[in-house]
């Protein structure tokens, strides 16, 4: 089971249709729909019909398939509509209640406390590397000083330093390739300490790579990988550094071989959270979510 928010723009009436709702219920439930709602994708029928009563008893409801009542199926797909404090209640009230609802409740009350809102963050990006996204991010190292003071002056927040390509297809390389491309400059930043003026992002999913970073006044280590490797993650926990956990299919040189997705959202959804809970587990807490758009 898992439970997916929909949008207030969502086309709620066409949702209620398809989830095959008795004509009659139809044009009441999408009155009702001009709250928050959440789609439950397979919702055991025990716990539909118990959500159901609870929902309806303080001014929600639920939308349910045909024949949910006589439990024709042992688990159906439903659409919890409610306002923020009902929403509340339920929250509190499917923590006794049987049929995986503990779970459910516990899932409502992570989204009700919302995302914290921050302003944004411009990143500049310097790449090490002869075949990244961007040939006007490629640098080299002498004059490397000039152009992060530039990017310092035009607004970054945060400059993050490549050596080894992440586009589409490319290759990786060795630990030691990698750290003979981005050493010179890490050894500038560190000299110069331009670590003061802004925070640095070093691109890896080497350990080696990225603790050579963060001894040298490095801040955040950039993984494409996802945090896959525990000894990255027991890395950046021992310097207190943060790290950006990115999705990813396969590898680059794999991610755009048939990519696909039954649900995108919930699959990324679920990559996610598997993966911030082994860095949990290893004392890393300081993370940002790539959904690995480009």
């Amino acid at each position: 089971m898992h439970i997916e928010k929909l949008s207030r723009d969502t086309d709620m009436k066409r949702h209620i249709k398809a989830l095959g709702v008795d004509g009659g219920g139809v044009k009441i439930l999408s009155q009702k729909a001009q709250s928050s709602y959440f789609y439950i994708h397979q919702l055991h029928v025990g716990a539909a019909n118990i959500l159901k009563q609870d929902a309806l008893s303080i001014g929600a409801d639920l939308a349910v398939p045909k024949g949910t009542i006589l439990a024709e199926t042992p688990y159906v797909d439903a659409i919890l509509i409610a306002t923020h404090r009902q929403l509340e209640v339920l929250s509190k009230k499917e923590l006794t209640q049987p049929f995986g609802l503990k779970n459910l409740a516990q899932m409502i009350a992570s989204h009700l406390k919302g995302v914290q809102k921050s302003a944004p963050k411009i990143m500049g990006v310097l790449n090490a590397n002869a075949d990244s996204f961007y040939d006007k991010s490629r640098f080299n190292t002498a004059t490397a000083v000039e152009t992060i003071t530039q990017m310092i002056e035009d607004g970054a927040d945060i400059i993050d330093i490549g050596g080894v390509s992440s586009r589409p297809g490319s290759i990786g390389v060795s630990v030691e390739e990698e750290l003979n491309r981005v050493s010179g400059i890490i050894e500038v930043i560190k000299n110069e300490k331009l670590y003061e003026n802004v925070a640095f992002s070093l691109d890896t999913y080497q350990t080696k790579v990225a603790d050579t970073a963060l001894a040298s006044g490095f801040k955040i280590i950039n993984d494409i990988t996802g945090l896959a490797d525990t000894s990255l993650i027991k890395c950046v926990a021992s310097y207190e550094g943060q790290a950006v956990l990115m999705h990813m299919q396969g590898n680059t040189k794999t991610m755009q071989e048939n990519p696909h997705y039954d649900d995108v959202i919930h699959e990324v959804e679920n990559f996610f959270e598997k993966r911030l809970e082994s860095a949990y587990q290893h004392g890393l807490e300081d993370i940002i979510l790539d959904v690995g758009i480009g």
